[in-house]
């Protein structure tokens, strides 16, 4: 059993710490936020991720889980300290690092003994030494050095945790790094050594990597709009090689959430530092922007004029099972319909409130997914929600002012709703007309 410090209750903190005490440590969430602590000591979550409630609870009770702003105090009974505070993305597309060097002086403050400082935040290549450096100005006690990245993924990040494919740990002695690999037995046999600067890179590697493959496969879909080709099965067809594999080849609508955005703008603004034009992950994030323009366009094309429509946007988490809103498509493609004189209706089973903060009242939002769709003149899907997936789409056609569908994730089979007489725009693959529809040249 490790004594660990788990400063920062945001989505990897809380998520981690919880793991980390399942698995028989004693841990201590911090966070400076003390409206946050009082909630979770009462089993109120800050976030959405399905069974966190239920095991943050059932480690409260067993007394592995603690919550506390004292963050001093924490540090001290702590052998493992472990950061995991935001790193949000700047106007230049760095990271932000405030919050880490607040922390850092924090703990160099604090340091009673030797121990083991773990960044787990995902920070730039050369932030291990820069914490390193303040802590130093702050105490001559002893400590040790770790980067060990998250890989969670919003809506499973439980079994990620307890089930990783690998851990990263990049240390600054043998001992450190052994610490460290013990602590993670439990959850995996796959654990990569390394130095700090490598771990901090791979975080961003593996999260570029996968964007690139997203903007790749949206990429090849609007070629095959162009020369009526199936994406879904030239997807298939390029993922059964198991030098590609099949994740991350769906196209639809872009990439978005906390980490793929951020990491990626942080990654090109890594390589200018250090003078290399990263070409590659340019076109990346170009793709990615585009891909949302090119959905309005798809809309337009479909009703000739935004002007006076009403558009149901069925989705606006960035993904499904979350409430993360934070670089959802929705938020850019809302306020592009607004500006086009469309009314905006919105569904979105989870995260209604969080893009109301964002939004506020551009559109009308809704947790009921028909009333969202009845007398729409096309609807958009934006989110692969289960809800969307299973909705009855006979009576979708029923209830909507035209059947126009703008699918945004592929979810609907063409034969279906051709046989069902929908006016059916997916990504990258032929266009369904409605007969009626079709003889006015849509």
């Amino acid at each position: 059993m490790k004594k660990i410090a788990m400063i920062g209750t945001g989505y990897v903190g809380l998520v981690s710490g919880t793991c980390f005490a399942d698995a028989g440590n004693e841990v201590t969430c911090c966070d400076i936020d003390q409206d946050k602590i009082a909630k979770l000591l009462q089993g109120s979550m800050p976030i959405y991720e399905p069974g966190l409630t239920e095991l943050v609870t059932k480690n409260l009770k067993k007394g592995t889980l603690q919550f506390t702003s004292e963050i001093p105090q924490a540090i001290s009974h702590a052998e493992i300290i472990y950061i995991a505070v935001g790193t949000p993305m700047t106007v230049t597309g760095e990271a932000d690092l405030t919050y880490i060097k607040q922390v850092a002086k924090t703990i160099g403050e604090h340091l009673n003994e030797y121990k083991v400082i773990v960044t787990k935040s995902t920070v730039p290549v050369g932030t291990g030494k820069l914490i390193a450096s303040i802590i130093k100005e702050q105490t001559d006690t002893p400590f040790d050095l770790v980067s060990n990245p998250e890989f969670l993924r919003e809506g499973v990040a439980i079994k990620d945790c307890l089930n990783m494919e690998r851990a990263v740990i990049g240390a600054t002695s043998e001992n450190a790094w052994q610490l460290i690999a013990d602590l993670h037995r439990p959850f995996t046999s796959k654990i990569v050594k390394t130095s700090v600067e490598t771990a901090e890179l791979i975080k961003y590697a593996a999260n570029a990597f996968l964007a690139t493959k997203i903007s790749f496969i949206n990429d090849i879909a609007n070629i095959c709009e162009r020369v009526d080709a199936d994406v879904t099965k030239v997807s298939e067809g390029i993922g059964l090689d198991s030098r590609i594999g099949q994740s991350f080849l769906q196209a639809g609508v872009g990439f978005g959430g906390s980490c793929f955005p951020k990491d990626t703008a942080a990654l090109r603004h890594i390589s200018q530092n250090v003078g290399y034009n990263f070409k590659l992950i340019e076109a990346v994030m170009e793709t990615n922007e585009q891909q949302r323009v090119h959905m309005v366009n798809k809309l337009v094309s479909a009703l000739g004029t935004l002007e006076g429509k009403t558009i149901s946007v069925l989705g606006l988490a960035f993904k499904p099972n979350t409430d993360d809103v934070r670089s959802s498509p929705a938020l850019d493609i809302i306020p592009q319909l607004v500006t086009m004189g469309a009314e905006v209706r919105a569904y979105d089973p989870i995260a209604v409130s969080e893009v109301k903060k964002r939004l506020g009242y551009q559109c009308t939002y809704s947790e009921n997914l028909y009333k969202t769709i009845e007398n729409a003149d096309a609807c958009l899907v934006l989110t692969d929600w289960q809800q969307v997936r299973q909705i009855d789409l006979t009576k979708v056609k029923q209830i909507m002012k035209q059947p126009i569908l703008v699918d945004g994730r592929n979810l609907f089979e063409l034969e279906t709703m051709e046989q069902l007489g929908f006016t059916y725009l997916s990504v990258g693959r032929p266009i369904v007309k409605q007969a009626s529809l079709a003889t006015k040249g849509l």
